[in-house]
């Protein structure tokens, strides 16, 4: 028999209204997705620049010219002054693509680092589209062309870098934490063997170590981890950079030899600091001075000092529960405290971006709580006797949703091309002090989020909960 609910037959069978409903749903949001796709193809082509893979070319001829027995570090590519800059191992790692053409080894890249940017934002904006009950494919299919279209990303993709595949080691750590820190609060995880080992995030600093062994600025993520005390992390990411660049020098112990006694040390060989792509600090001191080299004294002392303010804000942020943002602020940091940080390898804008607009979605949502419940007196003092006005939660967080805006549309546009100038040709000031600011721009943008990006207390609560359990530990202890 039908079953009957608050006295209407129920025969099982979904009615017609709500399976439109859903089907139409279904449709906006593919319509969306489909539109997205298209305004950020418009975007990629109004401010972007020609790219036909110049950078993995050099990779392409640098591995097949290795792998005719001369030497990885002596090849120079064609009609430039440019050869490969990379550790040993990263050319290990690309050894595979020496046979291929460089169309399908560009392809190849392409496709790889689009899914690995896939998978990342799925663990990125997982924990937020189950906080505000969002369909996370939709979410994740929106995020995905959106960030493909902003300069570091789209660089990413037409010159044929890695950083979206480094990018993905580094955020691999950050779940394989995130797991371990649920683990110790809910048990083991059941299954196979290698199941459980997976589950249970005891992996996590591999990641950390094979992105420092292919490339050396994610050695700063190890140096956060030693100071927020996440030992098991930090020696595993140590123990698999440096147990993988002791096997790569079995393998090829000249090219090892030649990378850490010579051209590691030899800066003239990525490029000039001055360059307008090098959005490092380095980079737009050399500019403000209008000197094709960085002013030595005067960038040590920033550079520590941008140092200590990132690692410190970062410690906070692991600290009150918001591992994003600490990992955020850490990959900002080796950005700007970097002699050469190219404009393609400012990946972590992305989180950054993701963390202000969050902070601006959950002090909203609190806001909200606060004028449907009981305010206490001691609040009702703090505002003067009065309860909050009622557009008051469509301002709170408005602050962080345009810092949000603002720095999406800053490297979506990328306003340092049309004032790009080139030493001794071309001073920096051609253009004016607007000019300046403007070639500047985005270093100064991740100067500013390394010294302003806010985290969300509790928004791990694996996170949170654990560091609350070592600190009543330390107290019980220190009693």
């Amino acid at each position: 028999m039908p079953a009957t609910v608050d006295g209407r037959t129920d025969t099982g069978k979904p009615t017609r209204r709500t399976r439109s409903l859903v089907d139409s749903r279904t449709l906006v949001r593919i319509a969306a997705v489909a539109l997205t796709c298209y305004l950020a193809w418009l975007a990629i082509r109004a401010f972007g620049r020609p790219y036909d893979f110049f950078d993995l070319k050099i990779y392409h001829g640098a591995v097949v010219w290795w792998a005719g027995g001369r030497d990885l570090y002596a090849f120079i590519a064609p009609q430039t002054t440019i050869g490969f800059t990379y550790p040993p191992f990263a050319a290990l790692a690309m050894l595979p693509m020496a046979p291929m053409p460089i169309g399908l080894a560009g392809l190849i890249n392409v496709l790889a680092s689009l899914a690995t940017l896939t998978v990342v934002l799925v663990a990125l904006l997982k924990p937020i589209a189950e906080r505000m009950r969002w369909p996370l494919w939709f979410g994740v299919a929106l995020a995905v062309p959106l960030a493909t279209a902003i300069e570091p990303l789209r660089e990413t993709l037409g010159y044929g870098q890695v950083n979206l595949l480094l990018f993905a080691l580094v955020m691999a750590d950050l779940v394989a934490l995130r797991w371990r820190a649920r683990r110790s609060l809910r048990g083991p995880a059941t299954g196979g063997t290698v199941r459980r080992f997976w589950l249970s995030g005891a992996w996590a600093g591999v990641g950390i170590g094979l992105a420092t062994a292919i490339k050396l600025t994610p050695a700063l993520f190890i140096v956060h981890l030693v100071l927020t005390r996440q030992w098991r992390a930090a020696f595993t990411a140590m123990g698999t950079a440096a147990g993988v660049t002791v096997a790569t020098y079995l393998v090829a112990g000249r090219a090892t030899m030649t990378y850490f006694t010579e051209v590691l040390w030899d800066t003239g060989r990525v490029g000039q600091p001055d360059m307008t792509p090098n959005q490092s600090l380095a980079g737009m001191l050399a500019r403000l001075y209008d000197s094709m080299e960085t002013p030595g004294l005067l960038y040590l002392a920033f550079a520590v000092l941008l140092l200590a303010v990132g690692l410190s804000r970062a410690a906070s942020a692991h600290a009150d529960g918001d591992e994003l943002t600490a990992f955020t602020i850490t990959g900002l940091t080796a950005n700007v405290i970097s002699p050469i940080s190219w404009t393609h390898h400012l990946v972590f804008v992305v989180p950054a971006i993701i963390v202000l607009a969050d902070a601006a979605s959950r002090r909203r949502a609190a806001s909200r709580g606060l004028r449907r419940t009981a305010v206490p007196p001691s609040a009702l003092n703090a505002l003067g006797g009065l309860r909050p006005p009622i557009w008051y939660p469509t301002l709170t967080g408005l602050r962080h949703a345009a810092a949000a805006v603002a720095l999406y549309a800053l490297f979506l546009i990328s306003p340092i091309w049309p004032y790009e100038h080139q030493l001794p040709a071309v001073s920096h000031y051609q253009d004016g002090l607007f000019g300046a600011l403007m070639e500047n721009s985005l270093a100064i943008a991740l100067i500013v989020l390394v010294a302003a990006l806010p985290w969300r207390p509790g928004a791990e609560p694996a996170f949170y909960a654990e560091q609350h359990r070592q600190d009543r530990a330390g107290s019980t202890v220190r009693a």
